[in-house]
């Protein structure tokens, strides 16, 4: 069987630059950290790879700079790594990001399964999975909590539909977006990072997507545009109060009134 997961680089913490004309944020040369809802993509990855063989790709669209996920797959466990890296794809909202990653996954395909996690840290979407799924023309299914194996035919799966949860099979190939605890994500091992220090990390630009239309990927591919992002203020400013609890009280008070929260 031929696993796809798709993967993210994302912003390890919230104190990111944000470009002032584009409002995209400034990936390059920021601390990063893969997705952590794609980890648990990965682990159902693997499981289902154990149970009925097979192998497993990790595919992800950024900068250079996100090797660095790849090679963390592959300390995981992933047969295989592809980044899709151009300036082309650059500022891409969730639409332009599926149809990339959608064009990535027929060049590299075809794929019996689609994995993906529920959503991104930086964008909170949750629309990329079906989006592909969409772009590809196959069944979806997300907000998946658990998920086996139908013989090599398909898979059952459990939708968590917040008020309900929903039992389904669905056949290969298809596309799905888990949610998480799905599973205890495995954690990176020396000996496997040592062991595929070497192993190739396919790039793939613009140009090797034969057939993709340019005007469909990228910022100016994009039919939604950010019109206002900052990051959020931090308040560290603290003030020290002294006295016994009488004294306390009151001068909290004060403040309390002061600011009209009373």
């Amino acid at each position: 069987m031929q696993i796809l997961v798709c993967i993210k680089q994302v912003p390890a913490s919230t104190r990111v630059e944000v470009d002032p004309v584009t409002g995209v944020l400034k990936r390059d040369g920021a601390d990063a950290k893969m997705n952590p809802y794609d980890l648990f993509a990965l682990e159902a990855a693997f499981r289902i790879r154990e149970a009925v063989g097979g192998e497993v790709t990790v595919l992800t669209m950024g900068p250079p700079q996100a090797e660095a996920i790849i090679r963390e797959a592959y300390a995981m466990g992933a047969d295989k790594g592809v980044i899709l890296s151009d300036r082309a794809f650059a500022g891409a909202d969730v639409l332009a990001t599926a149809y990339a990653i959608s064009e990535g996954a027929r060049v590299t395909g075809p794929y019996d399964l689609i994995l993906c996690g529920k959503q991104t840290t930086d964008g909170d979407t949750a629309q990329v999975g079906s989006e592909v799924a969409e772009q590809l023309g196959l069944p979806s299914l997300a907000n998946v909590m658990a998920l086996e194996p139908d013989g090599d035919k398909g898979l059952r799966v459990v939708m968590d539909m917040g008020d309900s949860v929903l039992e389904a099979a669905v056949a290969f190939p298809c596309v799905i977006s888990v949610d998480k605890d799905i599973c205890e994500p495995r954690l990176p091992s020396y000996l496997k990072k040592k062991a595929t220090a070497g192993r190739e990390v396919k790039y793939y630009a613009f140009a090797d997507l034969p057939g993709a239309d340019k005007s469909r990927c990228g910022l100016g591919g994009s039919p939604t545009q950010v019109a206002r992002i900052f990051p959020p203020e931090v308040n560290d400013s603290r003030e020290m109060l002294e006295g016994d609890d009488a004294a306390l009280a009151s001068q909290i008070a004060d403040r309390l009134i002061a600011a009209k929260f009373i």
